[in-house]
């Protein structure tokens, strides 16, 4: 994978994280200009992630464990949360799955 496509990949994961973080605030304040800006970032992540020009089921095959990673590390870090040890091995089990679609294709 190059290095256009990891930075491409990480960008719209925190895009996609990040527009449901705030579509989550938004809903439960009941703060509409937060749905609203979520939804923005949404759909930006959606430009985003399509600029790396891959077939759609490798590019988000890839890209899963990529969203998975920063979706757990958000968790973790951004928010607070404990994360159990299921997770860590769920997630070990979506990067081996990841890495199985970015070097299998042919």
């Amino acid at each position: 994978m190059t290095l256009v496509a990891w930075i491409v990949f990480i960008a719209a994961a925190i895009l996609e994280v990040g527009g449901d973080a705030v579509i989550r605030k938004g809903l439960r304040g009941s703060l509409v200009w937060f749905i609203v800006a979520g939804f923005l970032m949404l759909g930006c992540y959606g430009v985003v992630v399509n600029t790396v020009k891959w077939d759609f089921s490798r590019l988000l095959g890839v890209y899963v464990a990529v969203f998975a990673v920063v979706s757990v590390l958000a968790g973790r870090l951004v928010f607070r949360e404990t994360v159990p040890a299921s997770t860590w091995v769920g997630l070990a089990i979506i990067v081996v799955g990841g890495a199985v679609i970015q070097t299998g294709h042919g």
